[in-house]
């Protein structure tokens, strides 16, 4: 009788095949169902303690109190005026950055409208200001 011999293979290679399958199962499942869970929570934003924002001679601010009325150059504006006022500034680059500052009483939809004249009057770019942190 002839004696075989064995040979023992050592494996250095690791099958990779089923961790990446389920790697990309997983991904497929929070990529599903991630917009879903974003809708479902209600938000309630705290207040922030940012860095002070150093002066620019160059910056525009626009004011919005807490009974809705517009300021725009230390005077009051009508939603028209305040369009017509940032379109006749000139839009060479860089752009003059555009401060909005609105009274925390007011209403989250008109602060948007406001927001919405500023980038339709050719400012994509609208930096929110906010108070400190008591």
């Amino acid at each position: 009788m002839a004696r075989r011999k064995f040979q023992r293979k050592t494996f250095t290679e690791i099958n990779v095949t089923p961790l990446i399958d389920t790697l990309f199962f997983l991904l497929i499942i929070f990529m599903l169902i991630a917009p879903l869970l974003e809708t479902a929570v209600e938000v309630s934003p705290p207040r922030m303690n940012a860095t002070e924002i150093k002066p620019d001679p160059d910056a525009k601010i626009v004011n919005v109190r807490a009974d809705g009325s517009i300021q725009f150059d230390h005077r009051e504006v009508t939603p028209e005026e305040l369009v017509q006022a940032l379109r006749a500034i000139p839009k060479t680059p860089p752009l003059p950055p555009v401060y909005l500052r609105a009274d925390g009483k007011l209403l989250y939809e008109k602060v948007i409208d406001v927001m919405k004249m500023i980038r339709s009057s050719g400012f994509p770019d609208v930096l929110l200001v906010m108070g400190e942190e008591e």
